[in-house]
């Protein structure tokens, strides 16, 4: 990995770990007006939904990220340069 890969992989684990933090704290927020109103039910209308969608998002970008990672893509890339030299020997 050379250092712009190296760079860009920080760059995307910081974006990655602050969006979850704001997650977190916002969705604190959300819940526990909740419970000191009236006590937790889903309510579209008082921001689940949005915070359905924001965690939906989230996990999205931690499978990108954590198991579609640039090794990942490098050994598929070597499996099927393998695959193509298999078949020009032939």
């Amino acid at each position: 990995m050379n250092y712009n890969n190296t760079n860009n992989r920080v760059q995307q684990l910081k974006k990655f770990y602050k969006n979850l933090m704001w997650f977190g704290i916002i969705t604190g927020i959300v819940i526990g007006n909740d419970l000191i109103r009236e006590g937790f039910h889903y309510n579209v209308l008082s921001g689940h939904f949005i915070l359905t969608v924001w965690a939906l998002i989230l996990v999205v970008k931690a499978i990108s990220l954590f198991v579609f990672n640039d090794e990942w893509e490098r050994k598929i890339i070597e499996k099927e340069e393998d695959k193509n030299k298999k078949m020009i020997d032939l």
